[in-house]
């Protein structure tokens, strides 16, 4: 039988198909059969030109193709600050370094370039959606829209005024504006981004959960991030700050808990019983020694994990795939258990796992047929992947970044071979020098 087809068909053929499905499937001598922006067909290589006409080939030599990774909690213009403080506690790297800069700096310029310069990077990482929490949400959605990345946009919300906002209801009005402005994106959607239950009081929270059941979309927020933010909440409050979302109706299917470095037995069993998600961002919680959280103990009882990089100015890289063999690492030795956190269920955390929290799985996070083409290869022809027993256990515990090769979302190819196809790679140094020059020059 010969498939008719939309415009472009395209074949793409790689060594593997690395699907996380429901079922795990890895298939050898496989080609994948993108139409237009989405999956059409898994088939046998030797039956693709017999079923389809007329089709475009390419040629994946030693590539595994599998879902792009899904970056579920980052602030992505950050990445101007890459490296201005280092190695400091969090509270010390906010409050003496981090918010003076942002507050010196911080425009739509800046967010623009920054973001931009974020998803390059991103790209070559082989991320194909992420989860932003950042001023100027609008700024970024635009230029995520221009480069052609799948993104959920933060609307973010603070108690005091910033170059953004100048209060919770103004942060809230502009939030609900941008979200409507949305709707009609194919590639962008958006969450309710509170910071942290230490910088959004009562009544706003009390707003928050409200527009998320009016607007039907998900809430993100660092919650639980340090041990010293959760007694000095409980000191303030007479509960820890887990507790007090509970009692304000924050703990759903739609929240995702930023970090939870702290949690105890109790308090996984109230994450587990209101079905919400936990975005782990192992290398920032290290590099600012916030705490390892119980990941192990949490996929036990349950909830769904998904991987995030954080910032680049506290992690310092955007580089998922590294992150999830660190999640990995650090997993097997606080659950003293090797056998904990397996290959298979990591690749899950940095791809299925993230659709599912940002209630994207039903059109990315996995390899079927009728979901968006947002799909990586990775190139395992290098000394450094030889021999191949397992490529799960490689693209873990093997591959890094640089061996992403190709990089696809909605069916565009947004990296050929390492190289960008819609940004400047020089252009975007070019510009992260000029912003480090006049971020420098104001420093104290």
């Amino acid at each position: 039988m010969v498939h008719s087809m939309n415009k472009n068909p395209i074949a793409l053929h790689p060594r593997w198909i690395v699907c996380v499905d429901d079922a795990n499937r890895v298939l050898e001598n496989h080609a994948l059969i993108i139409s237009d922006d989405k999956i059409d067909d898994i088939v046998p290589w030797p039956d693709a030109h017999q079923q389809y006409a007329n089709i475009e080939v390419i040629e994946l030599p030693q590539q595994a193709l599998l879902p792009g990774l899904i970056n579920t909690h980052t602030h992505l213009a950050m990445n101007l600050l890459r490296g201005y403080a280092d190695d400091l506690p969090l509270m010390a790297w906010l409050n003496d370094h981090i918010w003076p800069a942002e507050g010196a700096h911080v425009n739509q310029q800046f967010v623009a370039d920054g973001t931009r310069l974020a998803i390059a990077e991103s790209i070559q990482s082989g991320v194909t959606c992420f989860n932003d929490m950042y001023f100027f949400p609008d700024v970024v959605a635009e230029v995520a829209h221009e480069i052609g990345m799948r993104a959920s946009i933060g609307l973010i919300a603070l108690d005091f005024p910033t170059v953004w906002a100048q209060n919770a209801d103004e942060y809230l009005s502009k939030g609900v504006a941008l979200h409507r402005q949305l709707q009609s994106s194919k590639l962008i959607s958006t969450m309710l981004a509170p910071h942290a239950p230490y910088t959004v009081s009562e009544e706003p929270l009390k707003k928050i959960a409200q527009l998320r059941d009016e607007l039907g979309i998900g809430i993100h927020m660092h919650i639980h991030e340090t041990q010293a933010e959760v007694e000095q909440f409980e000191e303030q409050h007479g509960m820890r700050p887990l507790a007090k979302l509970e009692k304000l109706g924050l703990l759903n299917e739609r929240l995702c808990a930023v970090h939870v470095t702290q949690a105890t037995d109790k308090e996984i069993e109230a994450l587990t019983k209101h079905q919400c998600h936990v975005l782990h961002c192992p290398e920032s919680n290290l590099k600012l020694a916030s705490g390892i959280a119980p990941i192990s103990a949490m996929t036990d009882a349950g909830i769904n994990i998904a991987m995030g990089t954080d910032g680049a100015a506290s992690n310092n890289d955007l580089d998922l795939l590294g992150e999830t063999r660190t999640a990995g690492f650090i997993g097997k030795v606080a659950a003293d258990n090797a056998a904990a956190l397996p290959a298979s269920q990591l690749l899950r955390m940095a791809t299925i796992n993230g659709a599912k929290a940002l209630n994207l799985d039903k059109i990315t996070g996995s390899i079927e047929k009728g979901k968006q083409a947002d799909l990586i290869s990775v190139d395992f022809n290098q000394i450094s992947m030889q021999p191949v027993y397992d490529p799960i256990s490689h693209l873990i515990y093997s591959a890094n970044r640089d061996n992403i090769k190709n990089t696809w979302v909605a069916g565009k190819r947004l990296l050929k071979n390492r190289q960008l196809t819609t940004m400047d790679a020089s252009s975007l140094i070019d510009n992260a020098h000029e912003w480090a020059l006049k971020i420098k020059g104001n420093q104290s």
